[in-house]
């Protein structure tokens, strides 16, 4: 086995957030420059079918990481919001982004090949293709480097690093060594899509949300390409329908698990010295709201300049003051976007009778316009990182729904074709199903809340009070 140069930083994984890390530390200011080797299985395009939408949180952090030229070249269109189409109803909700703000739509693989562009060209920057196989220990337990074998050769190399970043995504490798039990990811779903040519949406530039009731639990059907023309398909805007039947006949079903994956500190006593994890091999959400991309690049935005001021990588202890500042800094964002990804899929994924009141309700609170979009798509959007914000807002529409239960007019149960408002003789009813609906909101939501602010809060009691200060203190000005 060879022994390769020693390095400065050895990052593993040249996806968003591994060449973004790369490309930001290399200009970050310091005395001495660092140098960094970034390792990738293989440089050809990735073909994914996630990862392909960036929240304007998420293009502003670009801008910041000076990575904007990325988007270039790329057909990246862009996003000015969202349309919300009710299926049942044949309903449309526009809903932009405030403040003229856009997100950007792309082909993943075309983003990724700019990104490690712009990392090659960075100062002190070496990509290199190679299947990084093991971390490298030395006595005392510490992560020096990893051993990897390079492309057309047969005997693998050894790299030395003072830290070792892990970046290698979602099927991370090496996450159960640095994390143990607490690296173990949930796959609840797996997203299916297909590549949409001359697609045309109900609104221009918005990202269409089709919410549509499922007929209860079933199996995933052997003809899957069968069953969506048939069930799904005439279910979807009228406009869009010619495109998605075009691509699922002609073209393969692409599929991605949905994981989930709270960030846990990794600047304790129980991290595991020199090596460091991020992006998706640290912490998953659901791609329901496409803040994968958004949370890595913020997460490197908020690390480099932490990092950046640490003169020697190799002092773990430094680092791990570093580490515990870092995950400080990033948890209103990316719990934020953790917790809505995961809220919004148990929301409009099952089929309960009280989740379908909440969903009613949450469409018809968009339809209310102004703060009511205003603030929900803030915080899909990452421009408004508050798990505050996002509570208030989450138990406003759980409100709402138990308002509208009783005061909308409604299907007339044995005449569909009639709709009424419900009669005083059903309050109490009414009124039984209030507290079920209110009691599952605060079983979808209350769990994700516990676990990303409480379980995986922070490395210190004194920040945990800090956090929990700054949610009351949102409340106050909130209500």
């Amino acid at each position: 086995m060879s022994q390769a140069p020693t390095y400065d930083v050895l990052i593993v994984g040249a996806g968003v957030a591994g060449c973004a890390l790369a490309h930001a530390l290399a200009n970050a200011p310091r005395t001495t420059p660092l140098r960094i080797a970034l390792l990738e299985r293989t440089l050809a395009e990735p073909d994914r079918i996630v990862g392909e939408l960036m929240q304007p949180g998420g293009v502003l952090a670009l801008e910041k990481l000076g990575l904007a030229q990325v988007l270039e070249g790329i057909d990246a269109a862009p996003v000015e919001g969202y349309c919300v189409y009710d299926a049942a109803r044949g309903k449309v909700v526009k809903i932009p982004y405030p403040g003229g703000h856009r997100g950007r739509a792309f082909h993943h693989g075309r983003l990724i090949m700019n990104l490690r562009a712009a990392a090659k060209k960075a100062r002190g920057v070496e990509v290199i293709e190679a299947s990084v196989t093991d971390l490298v220990e030395d006595k005392s337990s510490r992560v020096v480097g990893v051993k990897a074998s390079i492309k057309g050769e047969e005997e693998k190399r050894t790299f030395s690093a003072s830290l070792v970043v892990v970046a290698d995504g979602c099927n991370s490798n090496f996450r159960g060594a640095v994390l143990g039990p607490a690296g173990k990811s949930t796959t609840k779903s797996h997203f299916i899509g297909v590549v949409l040519e001359d697609a045309v949406l109900p609104i221009p530039n918005h990202g269409t949300v089709c919410l549509i009731k499922g007929s209860g639990p079933a199996p995933v059907p052997a003809d899957l390409k069968g069953h969506i023309l048939k069930n799904i398909a005439p279910q979807l805007p009228q406009c869009t329908q010619p495109s998605v039947k075009r691509a699922i006949e002609n073209d393969r079903l692409r599929k991605m698990p949905n994981s989930w994956l709270p960030s846990t500190p990794q600047g304790g006593s129980s991290a595991k010295p020199g090596v460091v994890l991020i992006g998706d091999s640290w912490n998953m959400r659901h791609p329901l709201t496409g803040g994968g991309m958004t949370v890595a690049l913020n997460d490197v935005a908020s690390l480099v300049p932490l990092l950046g001021a640490v003169e020697n990588l190799g002092n773990w202890r430094e680092v791990q003051g570093v580490l515990d500042r870092w995950f400080v800094a990033r948890k209103p964002l990316a719990s934020t976007i953790n917790i809505l990804s995961v809220a919004l899929y148990d929301l409009f994924g099952a089929d309960a009778p009280e989740l379908e009141v909440l969903r009613t309700g949450c469409f018809k609170y968009f339809e209310l316009g102004g703060e009511c979009v205003n603030g929900p798509v803030s915080i899909l959007s990452a421009l408004a990182p508050s798990p505050a914000l996002l509570t208030y807002h989450f138990f406003r529409v759980a409100f709402y729904a138990i308002w509208v239960m009783f005061t909308h007019p409604r299907a007339v149960p044995g005449d569909k074709t009639r709709l009424a408002v419900p009669s005083v003789a059903e309050y109490p009813f009414l009124l039984w199903r209030s507290i079920q609906v209110f009691y599952t909101a605060c079983v979808v939501f209350g769990p994700l809340l516990w676990e990303e602010m409480i379980v995986h809060a922070m490395p210190s009691r004194m920040q945990l009070l800090m956090l929990l200060g700054g949610l009351y203190a949102g409340y106050t000005l909130l209500l």
